[in-house]
């Protein structure tokens, strides 16, 4: 087999991976030059010469001439005797340049030249992706269901790359089926071995503001820009906006009329709770605004000298009876996510507690942490705003079973009578 027939036979690759001709030659003469090494022990004194038009490449090797019997190393020395079976007017101390045919190379070493190509240009091609997608990190990105495992989907996109979304990165109430559209952000990108890792996430907070971006035209043009974003996937969330143009509402254009603007997103999150707030640097304001829609009485905020656990100091907000379980909420998911977008941890008070009530947490003794964890979900946090709720309610709107409330409510009543 030519050489040119030889390259031409392995150019096929170049059609099944998107690489350029010149690429493909650059490689060629690295995989070449490594096969030269491995026959004859150094490439050093060899020109490699590519024709990327032709798609040729021709091999010479450049020996000196010594005198017979005194050649030391066949690969860079040639004797006169030989030289002049090339070229009978040879002389000793000339340059000998001698094609070498790849054919020369014998079977096994171009099967290896082949198997070695192959390798080359998928460790390109890996490599061109791993920087495509790293460049995308954070960023929104549609691929189309290739097929389901139990931990993880397998994702396709439109130039055949994989993307995977584990069970971590999905939505508890996401359903999808082969050939489905899926969106998410691209959240991490590895190279693990010399293949990419691509991680698609709906989860995360990065997700809800790049779908704002996506779905509000004035988030896309900057006139509002999303100043926070704190998540509870599925479930519930709270964005906070803000506007430098004063005649524009920026909570009001991120609803829309009815809702209209902000059900898309609403949607594509599996009917995810969100609220938007008008974010401030204020921050009693901007706290009062995050623990909506319960009204806030009044506060105190201690900073911290440093963060601890991300956050930057504590907050005691002071609450009527009735707006208590409203900052909470259900399950405690309305000041968890109000603590998360602010950056405090807020600790929720009843306005007017009386003098002969006392705190949960004086019974830690007799009761244990979680049974008061549970009252405190719906924001019961004394003995009284306990005694004062059915036994009947508290089943209800707690995880505690009937005979566990009304033994909590037996040890509080002894504290009063006694």
């Amino acid at each position: 087999m030519e050489n040119i027939a030889l390259i031409d036979s392995f150019s096929e690759f170049k059609d099944i991976k998107s690489i350029d001709r010149v690429t493909l030659m650059s490689i060629l003469e690295e995989v070449f030059r490594a096969a030269l090494k491995r026959k004859f022990g150094s490439d050093d004194n060899f020109d490699i010469i590519i024709n990327p038009d032709k798609g040729d490449l021709e091999i010479w090797r450049n020996r000196v001439v010594v005198a017979d019997g005194f050649s030391e190393d066949d690969n860079e020395e040639i004797e006169l005797a030989e030289a002049r079976l090339i070229e009978p007017d040879f002389e000793i101390g000339e340059d000998v340049s001698e094609e070498v045919k790849l054919v020369d190379l014998g079977r096994r070493a171009i099967l290896a030249l082949r198997q070695n190509l192959i390798s080359k240009i998928y460790e390109h091609d890996s490599t061109n992706i791993f920087k495509h997608f790293k460049g995308l990190e954070g960023d929104l990105y549609s691929a189309e269901v290739h097929h389901i495992r139990h931990n993880a989907i397998i994702l396709l996109d439109e130039d055949g790359n994989e993307i995977v979304l584990p069970k971590s990165e999905q939505i508890r109430s996401d359903f999808f089926r082969k050939g489905d559209s899926v969106r998410g952000v691209i959240k991490t990108v590895e190279l693990r071995g010399s293949k990419p890792a691509i991680i698609l996430s709906r989860t995360a907070p990065a997700f809800l503001n790049k779908l704002f971006e996506q779905e509000i035209p004035e988030v896309f043009d900057g006139l509002i820009t999303v100043e926070g974003v704190a998540r509870i996937p599925g479930e519930k969330a709270k964005v906070a906006v803000d506007s430098y143009d004063d005649r524009i509402d920026p909570v009001g254009a991120c609803v829309g009329v009815k809702g209209s603007r902000i059900h898309g997103i609403v949607r594509e999150l599996g009917n995810e709770n969100i609220d938007v707030i008008n974010y401030t640097k204020n921050e009693q304001l901007f706290i009062s605004r995050a623990l909506s829609p319960a009204k806030v009485t009044s506060m105190e905020i201690e900073m911290y000298d440093e963060e601890r656990n991300g956050k930057k100091g504590r907050v005691s907000v002071l609450l009527k009876p009735e707006e208590v379980s409203k900052a909470i909420g259900r399950g405690g998911v309305n000041i968890r996510l109000a603590s998360e977008l602010t950056g405090y941890e807020i600790d929720v008070k009843r306005e007017g507690l009386e003098e002969e009530d006392v705190e949960l947490t004086e019974f830690v003794d007799e009761i244990e942490d979680w049974v008061i964890a549970e009252f405190k979900k719906i924001g019961l946090d004394t003995a009284r705003s306990v005694l004062e709720t059915s036994v009947a309610e508290l089943v209800k709107r707690t995880d505690l079973e009937e005979e566990t409330i009304i033994d909590v409510q037996r040890i509080l009543k002894e504290e009063f009578e006694d």
